[in-house]
């Protein structure tokens, strides 16, 4: 619900990413930190949220997903231009994160992002700008 007192319902987190800005996904993030802080999500659509959330605004090299990426095969990296969002999916796991920040990435899982290419809806100076960080 948003102050306008327009709302939306999504069943898939890559769709809402689709219609979000930084703003709307730093502010879910926030609520939804806030209401797990003190307990756990019991729901397993409330878990993978929170998962998916917290790997991508508090990434820790402990994490498993970070430690089991070399097991799995990059299929498909897309970017949400519009939050400022990239996204794998790898067999078995799929990894949200943001532009801007680092991720403990393997060279492999790297060089697969490259091969598999960039998928971008449309041509942007975001996309290019990651592109070229990623090489370094």
């Amino acid at each position: 619900m948003r102050a306008d007192g327009k709302s939306q319902i999504y069943i898939i987190f890559s769709h809402m990413l689709r219609s979000f800005d930084m703003e709307d996904l730093e502010t879910l993030y926030k609520l939804v930190k806030a209401k797990y802080e003190s307990t756990s999500p019991v729901e397993d659509l409330d878990l993978v949220l929170w998962n998916d959330l917290k790997t991508m605004f508090e990434p820790h090299v402990e994490d498993k997903v970070w430690k089991n990426q070399q097991d799995y095969k990059v299929l498909s990296w897309k970017l949400y231009d519009s939050c400022g969002v990239h996204f794998l999916r790898m067999q078995h796991m799929q990894i949200y994160m943001l532009v801007e920040k680092k991720y403990p990435l393997t060279p492999s899982t790297l060089t697969m992002m490259l091969e598999k290419m960039l998928m971008i809806d449309y041509e942007s100076e975001m996309a290019y700008q990651h592109l070229k960080f990623i090489i370094k």
